[in-house]
């Protein structure tokens, strides 16, 4: 409920929107707060505006109209000084205008009432100085009743102390089951205090309203934001809305059933009214079944059978055939429910937009896949490294390549552009030498098949194999 200023805190910590810590000229932070919608609106006849102004005490705890007999214009939020009891208060403009008279009708308030009070004048320093005083003493006030009731044993409970502006007078709201006498505790209190003391008693619900708090649906209360009027709530309220008699949820910070049993209580009761109301028994060949629950946002009516404990559910139409032949004196041979997906009707679920991939922003896109290809050299060179290196063995190539061969099956060829080590050379010359060294690159012979320089006795390099005539000798 509170104004978007307040809720930026300053750096002494008390919110910079409203310097009065909770009661700000927007009203946000008021309780019980009307909004004026015809504020800024021009009235051709001046003279037919309200004359009476709706001011508020204690920050909206307390509400009361009073004559502006000044010639003075106040807007709302201006503290003005009013009529007290033997004495003046100070309170807050919370309405104006038009409006109040529209208040005033609902409250039940004559505009041209005698006993109405009058403003004074606005306040000026010295009321403001005795008003933040008195309030400061209140909390005092408040702890010092509680122990005298406490000593002389007497059956309620302070809730609130309100003292007048030039501390005169004072309220002591209280709530209790029974009569109290408090005649003692009056006089008590007057020899403590110094001032003029009135109790006044309130119910359980007006004390919740003044306390305040959070409900259970997580927001405020609805008395101490904007319900004024408390009706009565009974358990059919829950009944006719399908709700589980169960006190403990049912029932407010109060000790009541919840005010919010009635907000809705005029839709079910209409939606109800296209259900039969003479069919909270039908009979059947099983037997008798007695209606359990209405389900108005299915339109099904549920039964049990005396045979079992399941539930059966069934149309209005059908319950309506079923009471049709009831009165003809037929019973049907089975109810005839309606078949629900797991005990439920199968509810459709909503189609959600995912509308963040379809906004591309390019500079953004080039940069991450950028890191992206940095982090994967950057793991493929990691690998790389973290690779064993495998030990030169004789008759193997140097280096971590694979030895390559020839494509018939032939003997690895050393890697090209690569010298062996002095001691893997073979020897030069004789019948089982290999090729003879030298320092380009080696040439795959011309004839498909094992290369000849490689057979044993064979004539190394490129020279033409012999011909068997020249191994005789």
């Amino acid at each position: 409920m509170g104004c978007g200023s307040c809720g930026t805190k300053g750096a002494d910590g008390k919110p910079s929107g409203c310097k009065s810590n909770g009661g700000c000229s927007s009203g946000g932070c008021n309780r019980m707060n009307v909004h004026d919608w015809l504020r800024n609106l021009p009235f051709s006849d001046p003279e037919s505006n309200c004359r009476v102004i709706e001011v508020s005490f204690k920050q909206g705890s307390r509400k009361e109209f009073f004559r502006n007999t000044t010639l003075q214009y106040f807007e709302k939020g201006d503290l003005v000084t009013v009529e007290g009891v033997s004495g003046y208060d100070v309170g807050e403009v919370s309405l104006t205008g038009e409006l109040v008279r529209l208040q005033m009708k609902k409250m039940g308030v004559a505009e041209d009432s005698p006993e109405m009070k009058k403003i004074l004048r606005r306040s000026h320093e010295k009321d403001i100085e005795s008003y933040q005083y008195q309030k400061s003493r209140e909390q005092e006030v408040l702890a010092r009743s509680r122990a005298i009731a406490r000593q002389l044993n007497l059956q309620m409970k302070l809730s609130e102390v309100e003292i007048q502006a030039d501390g005169k007078k004072a309220t002591f709201f209280y709530t209790a089951d029974d009569r109290v006498d408090f005649r003692e505790m009056i006089k008590i209190f007057a020899g403590d205090f110094k001032l003029k003391v009135e109790m006044r008693q309130i119910g359980i619900r007006q004390e919740a309203a003044k306390v305040g708090g959070i409900g259970s649906c997580g927001r405020e209360l609805c008395c101490s934001t904007w319900l004024h009027d408390f009706k009565s709530v009974n358990t059919t309220a829950a009944r006719y809305q399908n709700l589980s008699i169960n006190q403990t949820k049912l029932s407010g910070q109060c000790g009541r059933l919840k005010c919010c049993l009635n907000y809705e209580l005029d839709t079910y009761l209409d939606a109800l009214q296209h259900f039969p109301n003479d069919a909270e028994v039908l009979e059947v060949q099983r037997g008798r079944a007695i209606l359990i629950k209405k389900d108005i946002f299915k339109n099904l009516m549920w039964y049990i059978l005396p045979d079992n404990n399941k539930q059966y559910p069934l149309t209005i139409e059908r319950v309506r055939e079923i009471r049709m032949l009831n009165r003809q004196g037929q019973q049907p041979d089975e109810l005839g429910a309606v078949e629900l997906v797991g005990g439920k009707p199968k509810a459709i679920e909503p189609q959600f937009v995912d509308v963040v991939g379809q906004i591309s922003l390019r500079s953004l896109e080039r940069t991450q896949q950028r890191k992206r290809n940095e982090e994967r050299r950057g793991q493929h060179v990691q690998q790389r490294q973290q690779q064993p290196r495998p030990n030169n063995k004789p008759g193997q190539p140097m280096g971590n390549r694979p030895p390559q061969g020839n494509q018939d099956g032939g003997k690895p060829q050393p890697p090209r552009n690569e010298q062996r080590p002095p001691q893997q050379r073979p020897q030069q010359g004789g019948q089982g030498g290999g090729r003879p060294p030298h320092n380009g690159p080696h040439k795959r012979p011309p004839q498909s098949g094992r290369p000849q320089g490689n057979k044993p006795g064979g004539n190394g390099g490129n020279k033409p194999p012999q011909s068997p005539s020249d191994h005789k000798d």
